[in-house]
């Protein structure tokens, strides 16, 4: 179904891969060794040998992680919106002599993928491109093998929509309701775009209350194995920048949850009982 959010996440993502954007600039120096470092999987918790493991970058187009997996030995498969992102992940795995299957779609219907089943679904900053976090979580529910894991990293909702650009000279307020769905939209960082100089239009998102995203994640049968508030670490820093604010107001979480249907299921007893 391709409904007025799925138009306008594509044409933004064709417009920041051809103003050179960051996030779709595909890593061509990695080795082993870097590609190790550049996912962090021991720091996640997450088993680090990769050798064969089916492995399905959600969204997460352009080049990077795909081609770090690969190296790692991993049977990767990237499912992304933009055909642009896609294409650089092809471009990515013929530089580095690697193989990974790229699958063009929305994260909200990934009947694409034919019943594959992964055991580790990678999913890079984009949930908050659509307005129902449970649609998604619906889906990875399908493709995740019981035991697999699933890596997210997101917005953090207490703070969505703010950016260094909110700074009133005594802090950052909040002004938008803490309520799922509320949409949001700021200009991108300047580190987006580097030394590129274009411009787009802003991202348009939509806030994910993180009861919502919690519940439902726990309701599709996934257990939570690792949480991670990601903030700057700066000091000294600016009030009023970005290092500054992400010291004050961490903009990112990163979870890891494993799929573990029915496991609890069963009631709480008291300790000792």
């Amino acid at each position: 179904m391709q409904d007025d959010v799925y138009r306008y996440n594509e044409e933004r993502w064709e417009a920041l891969v051809e103003a050179d954007a960051l996030f779709t600039r595909p890593m061509l120096d990695l080795d082993a060794e870097k590609a190790r470092a550049y996912l962090g999987l021991e720091r996640l918790g997450i088993p680090g040998d990769l050798t064969g493991r089916r492995v399905l970058c959600l969204a997460g187009g352009g080049g990077q992680q795909s081609a770090a997996f690969a190296l790692l030995g991993a049977d990767v498969t990237v499912f992304d919106i933009s055909s642009g992102q896609l294409e650089r992940d092809r471009s990515a795995a013929e530089h580095h002599g690697v193989t990974v299957r790229t699958v063009q779609g929305d994260m909200r219907d990934l009947s694409a993928l034919d019943g594959s089943s992964f055991e580790l679904v990678w999913h890079p900053y984009s949930l908050t491109f659509v307005p129902d976090c449970r649609v998604v979580f619906r889906e990875v529910a399908k493709v995740v093998e019981e035991g697999g894991h699933y890596y997210l990293m997101c917005a953090n909702p207490f703070f969505s929509g703010l950016t260094h650009h909110s700074w009133n000279g005594s802090g950052y307020p909040l002004t938008d309701p803490y309520t799922d769905e509320t949409v949001t939209s700021y200009p991108d960082q300047e580190w987006v775009y580097e030394s590129s100089g274009s411009r787009i239009q802003e991202p348009r998102e939509y806030r994910q209350t993180l009861s919502r995203m919690t519940n439902s994640l726990i309701q599709e049968g996934f257990v939570l194995r690792f949480l991670s508030e990601v903030r700057g670490d700066h000091p000294g820093a600016e009030p009023g920048s970005w290092a500054h604010f992400t010291g004050v107001a961490p903009p990112w979480l990163e979870f890891v949850w494993q799929y573990r249907p029915g496991a609890l299921d069963s009631p709480w007893t008291l300790p000792g009982r």
